[in-house]
């Protein structure tokens, strides 16, 4: 019997079938809005149904992902072979010591205004950033000197063997916008975040709702609107990937449907009808001309998601042989 066929199978046998889609354009799911279909693809809302869908995509022998709210990934134009599961795990809870205990799925944003709406400091900075806490935790997401590595406790993962433990802060490598999950090979199966805990501190409300408005008026003056990914590239040592992108010449560049953003080079839009290799190409074209100009390396915040030809993922970042 084909993998997938077992895979179904047993989604069918545990009273699942009904929650498969099949051919899912990844497109509706990503805020790139491109991408080809997956295969087959779930949503999760609850972590028990995340672990069980997990456990019998592996024991299948089946390709398994779990995606959030599609910020930060690019799918790539032949789509996703195997399971997507779609994280909708958003239980959370506050407790009277400032602990947040809330589940991968949770919106970050959401997590940040309800914790400066009911007095508790800490996640200020994070107000307007886009995508899932378990998304925070795997990349250390961070904005004005706040880092989710800052707050963070403990985390409950699921390790590719179907085990899952519980860790801390320590033993998640945490370093400017990656984590020892982050660094895991795309073409591997990965650990996933299921849950985690963050300590916040108690603060005046109405202050903390001052701050929270001041960061979204500084985010919404240097955010581009439209289908992006948020940031495409990390930082160097030295300059931010903006100030290199720009001093290139390549503010506002387009390549099809793709485009460095007139308003900051750090960003890629989808103009309208790009597809996903078009943004790859002028990732690859970014890179290279940056490496040429400047002799700095460009690493990509961008994940790279689906079946890519290898230079179109960007794999090969100029400078890094030798």
């Amino acid at each position: 019997m084909h993998n997938q066929e077992r895979f179904l199978r047993a989604m069918q046998e545990a009273g699942y079938g009904e929650r498969v889609h099949h051919n899912a354009p990844m497109a509706e799911y990503t805020s790139f809005a491109v991408g080809g279909p997956a295969d087959l693809l779930m949503e999760a809302s609850t972590l028990d149904e995340l672990v069980a869908w997990m456990t019998m995509a592996r024991q299948a022998q089946v390709p398994a992902m779990v995606l959030g709210s599609g910020t930060n990934v690019l799918v790539s134009d032949l789509g996703i072979r195997g399971v997507v599961i779609l994280n909708a795990c958003r239980q959370y809870a506050i407790s009277d010591d400032g602990l947040l205990r809330a589940e991968s799925g949770c919106l970050f944003v959401e997590l940040a205004r309800e914790a400066v709406r009911r007095g508790w400091a800490g996640l200020e900075w994070a107000v307007g950033i886009p995508g899932t806490l378990g998304g925070a935790v795997v990349g250390n997401a961070g904005a004005y000197g706040g880092y989710i590595g800052d707050l963070l406790v403990r985390a409950r993962l699921l390790g590719p063997d179907g085990s899952i433990r519980t860790v801390c802060k320590s033993e998640l490598g945490y370093g400017y916008r990656t984590s020892m999950l982050k660094r895991e090979p795309l073409t591997q199966p990965r650990t996933i975040v299921l849950d985690a805990e963050l300590l916040l501190s108690r603060g005046d409300a109405a202050l903390l709702a001052e701050r929270a408005r001041q960061v979204t008026d500084q985010r919404r003056a240097h955010t581009p609107s439209g289908c992006c990914a948020g940031s495409t590239f990390m930082r160097t040592d030295q300059y931010p990937a903006g100030f290199l992108i720009e001093q290139a010449g390549l503010k506002g560049y387009r390549l099809g449907g793709a485009q460095v953003s007139p308003h900051h080079a750090n960003f890629i839009m989808n103009t309208g009808g790009a597809t996903a290799s078009e943004i790859a190409q002028l990732i690859a074209l970014i890179q290279e001309r940056v490496w040429q100009d400047f002799a700095q390396r460009l690493e990509p915040e961008v994940q790279f998601v689906g079946e890519w030809p290898a230079r179109e993922s960007a794999a090969d970042t100029p400078g890094r042989k030798g």
